[in-house]
């Protein structure tokens, strides 16, 4: 439980951390139904942080979003990656070259439950995978 004066301090850095107080501070009041999709998803990210965690699990997070939320998402999690770890679980490989420090590749073979198959450095990773699913994957061959 937190005084009055501390939940609003509290709200206020946690939408600044996600990209969002400029937009909302005079409609803190309304439904966050009534944001766009993107600001919704830093509104995700902003609840997120208010319990300060150690790792921020994001999936999909620009999934249907249009390029300009995209954009500000991405440069949220550029700006938050220095005091949080964030784990992206993503499909869009342009993406995971952009935001991401380090990637896994998982991959589940018709059969049989999904496995690492390679996890690098993303230089490493996106400029000389070492094994050829995972080129195939990134260079968009199949998938």
């Amino acid at each position: 439980r937190r005084r009055r004066d501390e939940r609003q301090e509290l709200v206020e850095r946690c939408l600044t951390k996600a990209g969002l107080w400029r937009e909302v501070k005079d409609r803190l009041s309304q439904p966050g139904s009534s944001l766009s999709g993107g600001q919704q998803q830093r509104l995700c990210i902003a609840r997120s942080l208010a319990v300060q965690p150690d790792v921020l699990l994001m999936d999909e997070p620009c999934s249907a979003l249009d390029p300009t939320s995209t954009r500000r998402i991405e440069e949220t999690i550029a700006e938050l990656r220095n005091e949080v770890t964030i784990v992206i679980v993503t499909h869009n490989m342009q993406q995971a070259a952009r935001v991401s420090q380090y990637c896994a590749f998982f991959l589940a073979e018709e059969g049989s439950p999904g496995s690492v198959v390679e996890q690098a450095d993303t230089e490493t990773m996106f400029g000389s995978p070492s094994d050829p699913r995972t080129s195939d994957y990134i260079h968009g061959r199949f998938g």
